[in-house]
């Protein structure tokens, strides 16, 4: 109950700013919308990515084979640890208006930054997936074939083991996405109401000493992040117990 009315608060004081100030509302809309779909389609590329590699059998009696699981697990540590703006750099040069991409006509839009953060989110999505998938006990695969399960219907059973785990991975993925800065601001140009987001508008309210609009817009972002994760985490818990 205390902490129903906490939200309720907290809800009720964010929308009495967002009244008296609508352009940060937009603000909040358009990092909620990057950054929800970048998450939403990295989930949807890395959660089977990562349900893949975890449930495949990598032991052989070649050595080929140990080494291609130890290059794939070493590229998608390498790749879950990448500079966002090293991210945002290398996506702006294909598309700004001379790059190979540039045709499309994409470079300082919100599709930009998109997949800015989805670059970002994949390997996290893979890599925490393959550690959940990981941690089921192998016995649970087992005893699903012994029972006469097929290699799909056992890995179901499997997934269905590390579903909070999975959850995890899309927690974290949002943690990841939400908070990004450097990346988006050099793909999406941070352009006033058009690509600005959340973040980025910090970094420029603290660079013109705007320092009470900085640390709004930084309460804000808090307060998404704290609603978001306690919703998965709830659903977390819930799946615990069962």
């Amino acid at each position: 109950m205390t902490m129903y009315v906490f939200l309720e608060s907290l809800f009720n004081a964010l929308r009495l700013f967002f009244l008296v100030n609508p352009d940060v509302l937009d603000i909040t809309l358009l990092t909620l919308r990057v950054s929800g779909t970048a998450v939403l389609l990295g989930s949807i590329a890395g959660i089977p990515t990562g349900a893949y590699l975890g449930l495949r059998e990598w032991r052989g009696k070649k050595t080929t084979i140990r080494i291609v699981n130890l290059i794939l697990r070493s590229i998608i540590n390498t790749f879950m640890g990448l500079p966002p703006v090293v991210v945002g750099l290398v996506v702006f040069l294909l598309l700004r208006y001379e790059g190979p991409l540039g045709f499309l006509g994409l470079v300082f839009t919100p599709t930009a930054m998109i997949i800015t953060q989805l670059i970002l989110v994949i390997p996290i999505t893979i890599g925490v997936t393959i550690s959940a998938v990981g941690g089921v006990d192998k016995a649970i695969r087992e005893k699903a074939l012994s029972l006469g399960a097929t290699n799909r219907e056992a890995a179901f059973a499997v997934l269905k083991e590390a579903k909070i785990g999975l959850l995890t991975a899309v927690i974290v993925a949002f943690g990841a996405a939400i908070s990004e800065v450097g990346g988006i601001m050099i793909a999406g140009g941070n352009i006033w109401l058009k690509t600005s987001t959340l973040t980025t508008e910090i970094v420029d309210a603290v660079q013109v000493g705007e320092y009470e609009l900085a640390l709004t817009l930084g309460v804000i972002l808090l307060a998404i992040a704290f609603a978001i994760n306690i919703i998965l985490t709830i659903l977390q818990i819930r799946e615990a117990k069962h």
